[in-house]
């Protein structure tokens, strides 16, 4: 039994080679879903489905995979700049939150969110260089910054929108998530000028269909809340009433994009609601701001008539108002 055991335990703990294998496999199945030419073309569907595949394998599978993506868009980022590299692999990111197995969901996410001791993010592209193409390296700085904001709403992809989730969250919890939702909003808004969208160039377009895509969901998601919200204000604390307000002003701005894109906005619907129930929300808030100021000055005051002087003259404060009619001036 014992000589199995160590035979078991040496099988496990020696480099074999299924995960140099697999690593191989990954490393080719990134090359070939990014290649630097055509420039304009988006990941094949073929390249895509190969890229899934290793969500349906073992964790070393979707580990494997997720270091091959990063490690690509890190070369190209730190490199020459080479926008359609880049592109491609932001699309290809996209699509494995949106429809990967879980394991591979996981694996990328914990990649790409930002390290809080060392700051490694993959996705932080601020300063993408514009290189020979600004039209692409305005779409990589635009698209990373969607897919950060993206990652950090509550458990994407899941169709968060649901009655029975929303209506279970306390009230900060709500109030937090239809922030990170209004600010997938904002940055959606702020996509890049048609301009920037060349007809020819398919890889471009397919960003837009998947940034028009998570505004849509964005926006199911932020009309659900408001209306949970807006049943249940009065239970609200006055902090996170003001804390609603802020968050309603930032749905509102979503409204209308500053560039000439139809899809990039938020419905007026959904404003629309947003808008009536900020307005409930501030008259609450100076409600709630006045009584707590009318009962401080009565506190003041009645503190400073609840006093006596010693015979040295000093003054006493009385903690019950039960002295007050029972001690003379």
């Amino acid at each position: 039994m014992g000589l199995k055991l160590r035979r078991l335990a040496a099988t496990l703990l020696s480099p074999g080679t299924n995960s140099s294998a697999s690593a191989a496999d990954a490393y080719h199945a990134v090359m070939s879903a990014t290649p630097h030419h055509p420039s304009t073309a988006p990941p094949s569907a073929r390249h895509l489905d190969a890229l899934l595949a290793f969500g349906h394998g073992s964790r070393l599978s979707a580990s494997v995979l997720v270091s091959a993506l990063t490690d690509r868009l890190r070369a190209v980022a730190s490199g020459h700049g080479d926008a359609a590299v880049a592109l491609k692999c932001l699309v290809i990111i996209r699509i494995l939150l949106a429809r990967g197995a879980f394991i591979l969901r996981d694996q990328l996410a914990a990649a790409l969110v930002r390290h809080p001791a060392s700051g490694r993010n993959p996705l932080a592209l601020a300063a993408f260089p514009i290189g020979r193409s600004f039209a692409a390296a305005t779409w990589v700085r635009f698209s990373a910054r969607l897919l950060e904001l993206l990652l950090l709403l509550p458990d994407y992809p899941r169709d968060v929108a649901d009655a029975e989730y929303i209506t279970a969250l306390p009230n900060p919890q709500l109030i937090a998530e239809l922030a990170a939702f209004a600010s997938v909003a904002d940055a959606v808004c702020k996509a890049p000028s048609p301009s920037s969208a060349p007809q020819h160039n398919a890889l471009i377009w397919e960003l837009v269909r998947l940034a028009e895509e998570d505004r849509v969901m964005v926006e199911r998601n932020i009309a659900a809340r408001v209306r949970e919200m807006s049943q249940r204000l009065a239970t609200l604390s006055l902090a996170d009433a003001v804390e609603l307000v802020c968050v309603l002003k930032q749905v509102e701005e979503s409204a209308a994009s500053p560039v000439d894109w139809k899809w990039a906005g938020l419905d007026e619907a959904v404003v629309g609601e947003a808008r009536r129930l900020r307005g409930r929300a501030e008259e609450m808030v100076r409600k709630r701001t006045e009584k707590e100021r009318w009962l401080v000055r009565r506190d003041a005051a009645g503190s400073a008539s609840l006093r006596v002087l010693t015979d040295g003259g000093e003054a006493v404060r009385f903690g019950s108002t039960g002295w007050a009619d029972t001690v003379s001036a």
